[in-house]
């Protein structure tokens, strides 16, 4: 998916303008796993205005944001039927996404594929097709087009039950756990 870019800053006497209008360029496609992709739309290291002109994110070296940090990705996911063809090859995949998807595919549980914890609090929104979100227990909830959800810090899981890609908007702002 190509996704237009537009990033504001100031300019001529901090006169507010736009600095860049363009295609995101922090975007991967996996090839292990063909309809799986992640673009890093915007990263902050801590609440901070960048310069005209300077992007953080292709400097980002964890999707998973530190406490204080954010990170706005951009993830389509393909059916899960793909990861039952007889091509799919699962150690591939789990190592192209330890590269391009650092920060989150070592929180990814062994024996549960997908399910995972972050210490996070994500705000996602379905931009495009239907996906389930799954919980503790096994327990899912399906996820339509603009739909949104608030990720608190819990294990869970996306599933694409559908038989087309889903794309989800998510903006990850790194936490810290308070004792209950």
């Amino acid at each position: 998916m190509d996704v237009r870019r537009v990033v504001t800053g100031y300019a001529n006497g901090n006169k507010s303008v736009v600095v860049t209008d363009g295609p995101a360029t922090n975007h991967y496609e996996m090839k292990s796993l063909p309809g799986f992709a992640r673009t890093i739309l915007w990263s902050t290291n801590s609440p901070a205005l960048y310069p005209a002109g300077e992007d953080p994110a292709p400097s980002v070296t964890s999707l998973h944001p530190e406490p204080g940090e954010t990170r706005c990705l951009l993830l389509t996911l393909p059916p899960d039927s793909s990861m039952g063809s007889a091509d799919f090859d699962p150690q591939a995949f789990f190592a192209e996404g330890l590269e391009h998807c650092p920060g989150i595919f070592e929180r990814m549980e062994a024996d549960h594929p997908g399910m995972h914890q972050t210490d996070s609090v994500d705000y996602v929104m379905v931009v495009d097709g239907e996906i389930w979100l799954e919980l503790d227990n096994g327990e899912t909830t399906r996820l339509q087009q603009h739909d949104f959800v608030i990720q608190n810090g819990t294990r869970h899981g996306w599933r694409n039950k559908s038989s087309a890609p889903a794309t989800i908007l998510a903006i990850l702002i790194g936490a810290r756990r308070r004792d209950a």
